[in-house]
């Protein structure tokens, strides 16, 4: 199929639901994407954060390859090995609790949606953030504090209060007799690379045990070691009681899972919550393959060396161009604001084959493989600060 024969059965066949960059991408390896015409790209966004390992991992291939050979899926009517061992690897890594398995991050925050209102015995307002982002269903919608993905789709259902991020006094007058959980990102991906302030978080997990609320984090974007630690919730020393995982999960396949504190999770029982497709051998067998490489290949370690290198190197472009106005993030999870429209950098980026995103209109955004190494970040630092220049 010609270049041009891809864009035409698109226009044709696919739904516009995506703002497409014209590029046909047909192999990957790491941090590496190639074209059709086999130019090379440095991929410093690969898919939202669901490349955590990169593309195409060995360990992940090989996983699924094992997988493919012996059983592709088996319903959740049944048991199977890669399953049972997924969900006990997690709850090792995080906390006392059980896995609910799913397909997608706007999955796993319905499922904790619906053990909070089960939880609730009645209780049913969740208070979420503005500029939270936390799926494209029409409850996770109502969650995620920004109107402009709500347009179009109201009514929005009922049960979620949207406030300021990171106002202590003002969450703790919203707080009323229907509250039944506290619903947030700690660092807002899509809403900016916003980091919630310790302090914030710390008095969270205060108030909620004194009110008799669920604490739950959103750590779609933010687990499997984007930030520095496996989970996120771990560099603020709380423990929530319910977590929400997807994109970096699967190694590039789709999964979605919660982990809910053993007090909780047997709320949900037989025929109260499913999803066909969740936590299926092929998927749960690459899920493990990812926790293994994050282990054996020491990602964690890296990603605390790599921050310290990238953000050292950004706060010196932001000292040379005035037009950065910020520089924030943890871990790999890296914003750079800017006093202008960032959509002609992105694109003078690309063309000089470096792969990053925008986000609210002037906030770069790199969240770069987790086992990127400092010459990758010194091509995407020189091909940036090109694009500053030229801006």
């Amino acid at each position: 199929m010609k270049l041009a024969q891809v864009y035409q059965n698109y226009k044709d066949f696919v739904m516009p639901t995506y703002n497409k960059t014209p590029l046909v991408f047909t192999k990957g390896k790491g941090s590496i994407l190639w074209d059709m015409q086999g130019k090379k790209y440095l991929d410093f966004f690969p898919g939202w954060g669901v490349g955590n390992l990169g593309h195409c991992h060995p360990k992940v291939m090989q996983a699924v390859r094992d997988q493919i050979s012996k059983l592709i899926f088996i319903p959740n009517s049944y048991y199977h090995l890669p399953q049972a061992k997924l969900a006990k690897e997690l709850i090792y890594w995080s906390f006392p609790g059980k896995v609910f398995f799913c397909n997608s991050g706007a999955e796993a925050n319905e499922a904790a949606i619906k053990l909070a209102r089960k939880f609730g015995q009645g209780r049913n307002e969740i208070i979420t953030f503005e500029n939270a982002f936390h799926g494209r269903t029409l409850a996770t919608l109502a969650a995620t504090g920004q109107v402009k993905y709500q347009e179009g789709f109201q009514p929005m259902p009922a049960g979620f209060k949207n406030i300021k991020f990171n106002d202590l006094q003002l969450l703790k007058r919203e707080i009323n007799a229907n509250t039944v959980a506290l619903m947030l990102e700690l660092v807002q991906g899509e809403g900016g690379i916003n980091v919630a302030d310790k302090n914030f978080v710390l008095a969270l997990r205060k108030i909620c045990d004194e009110h008799n609320l669920l604490l739950i984090i959103d750590e779609v974007q933010t687990g499997l070691g984007r930030t520095g630690k496996l989970f996120a919730y771990q560099q603020y020393g709380i423990t929530p009681d319910i977590i929400t995982l997807a994109k970096g999960l699967g190694g590039g396949l789709p999964i979605g899972a919660i982990v809910a504190k053993k007090e909780i999770a047997d709320l949900l029982t037989a025929g109260m919550h499913a999803s066909t497709f969740g936590g299926g051998p092929v998927i749960c067998r690459a899920a493990l393959a990812v926790l293994k490489a994050t282990q054996e290949e020491k990602i964690l370690a890296n990603v605390n060396k790599m921050n310290e290198y990238l953000f050292k190197n950004l706060n010196v472009l932001k000292e040379k161009y005035p037009l950065i106005k910020d520089v924030r993030g943890i871990g790999l999870m890296v914003g750079i604001e800017l006093n202008c429209e960032g959509s002609a950098i992105v694109q003078s980026c690309m063309e000089m084959g470096l792969l990053i995103n925008c986000t609210h209109s002037c906030v770069l955004r790199m969240m770069p493989a987790l086992n990127v190494n400092k010459k990758q970040i010194d091509q995407a630092l020189v091909i940036l600060e090109n694009a500053l220049r030229r801006a």
